[in-house]
């Protein structure tokens, strides 16, 4: 499999600079209240966010979330209700697909099998009736850059899943766009080249410093190639922030728990101590009405301000390390402990310990 040469693509696309006086804090992309309905279906609901320039910004959030109607919106492929999308301050809701300059990857590669690697990565070029020996330069550079030029003579049948979507993505960078759309790209590959190509994409994002949405419900995909993350949850934005931000500090008490590996648990604090069943921390902000516990970083033993009594539900085997189920005051809280430090075993009682970094707090709306 080819590797990325991201130097032969990214000085064709020097128009992403930014322009004399322009912020880089500035929204290039800007989706304001965005409605979109599907009948009587709310499929998103009030959504407004914004992106700098060569921002690398992920949708993320359970199937059905409404991140993907985001996307098709972004691109054109699904009428708003209401609401309005910006690219470099120009509102393009009433333009058709083709006349927003976005380059699109989509699931299921949408590779045409009579064409060609080449003609593939050509083909919006082509759409746009750009002269033939630049598009053929263009094109090439688009596969030299995902590491296919090799390969430009084969049609997508004779590729592997990877191959396919490296030209994919090759077809939506050739045309230089403004916004580059990912739609669970990787979604149909295997772990192992799922964790290669995701990595390679950002490497690319970053060389070309195109503005890049993705579309995903993979936590780890999210986490390790955002700039940014906004979490949905039923047609609503809950949270965005960078990825560090969400994992230490989350806000809203969904998003804490999609985000992965988090025990959150309601409670009320009084006089700086959070009571919950079974549970109280000192030294909790007023207002908290709920504690957020890490997975990885409790500990059935050691100290700190946090310890707990429960009763071990569930205990599983991933190799490096077990995932425990612990029950207590009527809460399930996990925990990812090292194989090397076996948990106890199933139905024993136990205590888990917890260090100050391992907890954080969510606060009232008006207060966040």
């Amino acid at each position: 499999m080819g590797i990325m040469n991201f130097g032969i693509f990214a000085g064709s696309v020097a128009q992403f600079d930014l322009k004399p006086g322009e912020s880089a804090a500035a929204g290039y992309l800007s989706v304001q209240s965005l409605c979109v309905r599907y009948g009587s279906h709310a499929a998103v609901m009030d959504v407004s966010f914004s992106a700098p320039k060569g921002e690398f910004l992920t949708l993320l959030g359970p199937s059905g979330c409404g991140k993907t109607t985001i996307l098709r919106s972004i691109a054109g492929f699904a009428a708003a209700e209401s609401g309005r999308i910006l690219i470099a301050g120009r509102d393009v809701a009433g333009l058709p697909p083709h006349r927003r300059n976005i380059g699109m990857v989509f699931q299921s590669y949408a590779l045409f099998p009579h064409l060609t690697v080449f003609e593939n990565a050509a083909f919006g070029l082509r759409m746009r009736n750009m002269r033939k020996p630049d598009r053929q330069k263009r094109a090439k550079a688009a596969l030299d850059t995902v590491g296919l030029a090799d390969l430009a003579s084969r049609y997508p049948a004779e590729l592997s899943g990877g191959q396919q979507q490296r030209v994919a993505l090759a077809r939506a960078i050739a045309i230089e766009p403004e916004i580059l759309l990912l739609d669970e790209p990787l979604s149909n590959l295997d772990a192992n080249l799922r964790a290669e190509l995701r990595q390679e994409i950002r490497a690319l994002q970053k060389a070309t410093a195109i503005t890049t949405v993705l579309v995903t419900h993979d936590q780890q995909e999210a986490l390790a190639v955002s700039d940014r993350i906004a979490v949905l949850n039923g047609g609503r934005l809950v949270e965005i922030d960078t990825p560090e931000a969400l994992c230490e500090h989350p806000r809203d008490a969904f998003a804490a728990q999609f985000i992965g590996a988090r025990t959150v648990i309601p409670g009320a604090t009084r006089n700086g101590r959070f009571y919950a069943p079974g549970l109280s921390f000192a030294g909790a902000p007023e207002g908290a009405t709920a504690i957020v516990l890490r997975a990885p970083r409790l500990r059935f033993d050691g100290a700190g301000p946090l310890s707990i009594k429960g009763r071990v539900v569930s205990r599983i085997y991933l190799g490096d390390l077990y995932e425990v189920s612990i029950e207590c005051g009527g809460s399930s809280i996990k925990i990812l402990t090292p194989s090397e430090y076996p948990p106890p075993e199933l139905g024993a009682e136990c205590a888990i310990f917890a260090a100050a970094d391992a907890v954080s707090f969510i606060l009232p709306e008006s207060t966040n």
